[in-house]
């Protein structure tokens, strides 16, 4: 079993538009609200930038795609960014990929200095949800203002700059 991780491409869309779609089906993730139905899923390589502080990434499990994951400003903020479109392909789960591609997109947010990462989910993606709690993101009691996901119904937010506790 081989992993591989790298930034999207323009000839990765169509397949990756696939994924996207198919897996937010299997979750119910459909329609307006829902983020398989955002107009980016279409040209996913043309949305993430990393000149624009984002970046999409893809997983190719023994050189194939199987899934991805983003990181973009949230409404256009330097602070705030959103971990975006974590979606694998069955036989790619379980295997740690989500966290590696997880982890590479926080890694990018750091660097470009965003403070907070936000994500909307539903409850049904469990994996995700433990994973993301894993990885130190809190609940959130309602979502972000701006959000465009109103389908969504679990909201978290991690803290991406360290909390440092003064010692007096």
């Amino acid at each position: 079993m081989r992993v591989e991780i790298s930034p999207i491409q323009a000839v990765d869309d169509p397949v990756i538009c696939n994924i996207i779609r198919t897996v937010g089906a299997e979750y119910g993730a459909v329609g307006e609200g829902f983020g398989p139905a955002d107009p980016e899923v279409m040209n996913m390589s043309r949305y993430y930038l990393p000149e624009q502080a984002s970046l999409y990434l893809i997983a190719r499990l023994d050189g194939e795609i199987v899934g991805g994951c983003g990181i973009a400003p949230f409404n256009n903020s330097k602070t705030i960014c959103e971990l975006r479109k974590l979606f694998l392909l069955p036989r790619a789960r379980g295997l740690g990929i989500g966290k590696k591609l997880t982890g590479q997109c926080l890694d990018f947010a750091q660097a470009a200095g965003f403070k907070q990462c936000y994500l909307d989910t539903l409850a049904n993606m469990d994996s995700a949800i433990g994973l993301y709690q894993k990885l130190g993101f809190a609940h959130l009691s309602s979502p972000l203002a701006g959000t465009i996901h109103g389908g969504c119904d679990v909201w978290m937010l991690k803290n991406l700059v360290p909390v440092v506790q003064n010692k007096m």
